[in-house]
């Protein structure tokens, strides 16, 4: 078999979608180990696959680059919206994923924007190994928590520049703490409303951006008391804005671009 896919970035955190609306891929676990190899493969953070649904325009689903499946991914999503939108020239669609269904819309200057479903803080839905104040964890340098779908750990420091996140990032997210281990993320408030944004992302490494990490910190600021809705949110590849009143759906804005599509010689499986 030869399989189409789309490669695509939300300032330079690079996914793949592949739309399997109308067939069945088997093995997606390894499809995404063997994809996401960037000397052997395509290369990306997260592999995202469209299928068809009853309720919604699709059924959106993800893999990280190691084979390992999320509940989430802000990047992917605004991806896949901007490709189903383009398709049917619309301006809005719904996708369905382990989150829920996600409303998705282009925006006045280009960008699209995701509502991410509502934040979690309780213990057992990040999840945390035990019952833990997840606002102040009970580890070195009292990070906060939050699930987004996916675990968020959010530390809070003077200067970002100055943290090797490559170096302490894998410790942080195989904490005992996490059962499912955690996205770990390192946060530098510029102002109230702007904050600067470093990540080691869960079964990843350090990517230029992510949508869903930017979501969890820049929702641990706030309920920390350090910021004010809306949020801009500057990670190494670029910036999004991230919209939480305190008690509903957070809402993602940024763009996406398209890079490039192709298909899978039959050798490749």
């Amino acid at each position: 078999m030869s399989l189409d896919f789309h490669k695509m970035h939300a300032n330079g955190d690079d996914f793949v979608i592949i739309d399997a609306r109308t067939s069945q891929i088997p093995s997606l676990d390894n499809l995404a180990r063997k994809m996401g190899d960037r000397h052997r493969g395509v290369g990306f953070n997260q592999l995202a696959v469209l299928r068809a649904c009853d309720d919604a325009d699709a059924q959106l689903m993800f893999w990280n680059a190691d084979g390992s499946a999320l509940d989430t991914c802000g990047s992917a999503t605004r991806g896949a919206a901007d490709i189903l939108m383009r398709e049917r020239n619309i301006a809005s669609v719904v996708l369905r994923t382990k989150r829920g269904r996600l409303t998705c819309a282009r925006t006045a200057t280009g960008e699209i924007s995701v509502s991410m479903g509502q934040p979690m803080f309780g213990w057992a839905d990040i999840p945390l190994a035990r019952e833990v104040d997840t606002t102040f964890l009970p580890i070195d340098s009292t990070p906060a928590a939050v699930s987004m779908g996916n675990p968020h750990c959010t530390y809070f420091v003077a200067d970002v520049a100055s943290v090797d996140v490559a170096a302490i990032g894998p410790t942080l997210e195989t904490n005992p703490l996490f059962p499912a281990k955690t996205n770990v993320h390192f946060v530098q408030v510029i102002n109230r409303q702007h904050i600067r944004l470093r990540i080691w992302e869960r079964g990843g490494g350090v990517p230029l951006g992510s949508g869903s990490c930017s979501c969890g910190a820049a929702v641990n600021g706030i309920r920390r008391g350090l910021l004010d809705n809306p949020v801009r949110v500057e990670c190494d590849g670029g910036s999004t804005v991230v919209q939480w009143d305190g008690e509903g759906a957070v809402v993602l804005v940024g763009p996406v671009e398209m890079l490039f599509s192709g298909t899978l010689a039959k050798g490749f499986f």
